[in-house]
């Protein structure tokens, strides 16, 4: 029986021993295991410091871009708009340029019109106008208007409208002295709505009788509106159809006064 308790307490020792070495061996892999995570880690966050840094490089990088872009974005409009300026003076320089050179152009024509009639020693042979008034040096009334009209339509109101202006100087009555005046005043659409007005005003009152008169009503009701004058607008379309009922800005007018008819 003594034999049997020794026996017993031999192997609970043995049995001891054994769990204490397992325990230490645990505790050595999770030592380890914890170490190898630790460095894991930090492998990953030097890992994703380096991403981060290399994002913010790009995005920096982006954000330098961006701004060279918006600066290049406002150097190209800025120049775009110089160009354009001097397309524009270019454009104006070269009309009034081709006018005076239309104009020289007519005064050499009708001084060898004049040498080969012998008008110059008879001021009033046919040939030379003595009614129409005139400035030395211009063409005559018909070429002025035309040339003044075709720098109209050509872009250059700023020559047509000198154009016009001394067609009205030399030519005041003229046949065609109230469509200079009307083309004056569409010389200034779109630029000085006053300035336009003012013309179509004085075709209205200095020749009510042309066909530009009506026109130039509707111009200033068309005007009136744009600037939010109803009442004003509305005055001007009804001096249209009382005064010129039958014109076709009589109809138009019409139609402003009563839309949807």
């Amino acid at each position: 029986m003594r034999q049997a308790v020794l026996l017993t307490t031999a192997v609970v020792a043995l049995s001891g021993c054994a769990l204490k070495g397992d325990v230490r061996r645990v505790e050595a892999q999770v030592q380890e295991l914890r170490a190898e995570t630790a460095r894991a880690d930090s492998a990953r966050a030097v890992e994703l410091r380096r991403v981060v840094a290399l994002l913010d490089a790009v995005q920096d990088t982006l954000s330098a871009q961006q701004r060279q872009l918006v600066i290049m974005r406002g150097e190209f409009r800025s120049d775009l708009t110089d160009v354009l300026r001097q397309l524009v003076q270019v454009q104006e320089i070269t009309g009034q340029s081709q006018q005076r050179l239309t104009e020289l152009r007519a005064q050499l024509e009708r001084r060898d019109r004049v040498r080969a009639t012998g008008a110059a020693a008879t001021p009033d042979a046919p040939g030379t106008d003595t009614t129409a008034g005139g400035i030395p040096g211009l063409p005559g009334p018909d070429e002025l208007y035309d040339l003044s009209l075709s720098q109209l339509r050509r872009g250059s109101p700023r020559a047509a409208r000198m154009g016009f202006q001394q067609f009205l100087q030399a030519y005041p009555t003229h046949g065609r002295a109230a469509d200079a005046l009307f083309f004056i005043g569409e010389s200034w659409a779109g630029l000085e709505a006053d300035s336009a007005a003012v013309a179509y005003e004085e075709v209205a009152q200095s020749f009510p009788n042309s066909s530009r008169a009506p026109s130039s009503l509707y111009k200033l009701g068309l005007l009136a509106e744009r600037r939010g004058d109803i009442s004003d607008a509305r005055v001007y379309y009804n001096r249209v159809i009382a005064g010129y009922p039958r014109s076709e800005e009589a109809a138009l007018a019409r139609e402003k006064l009563n839309p949807g008819r």
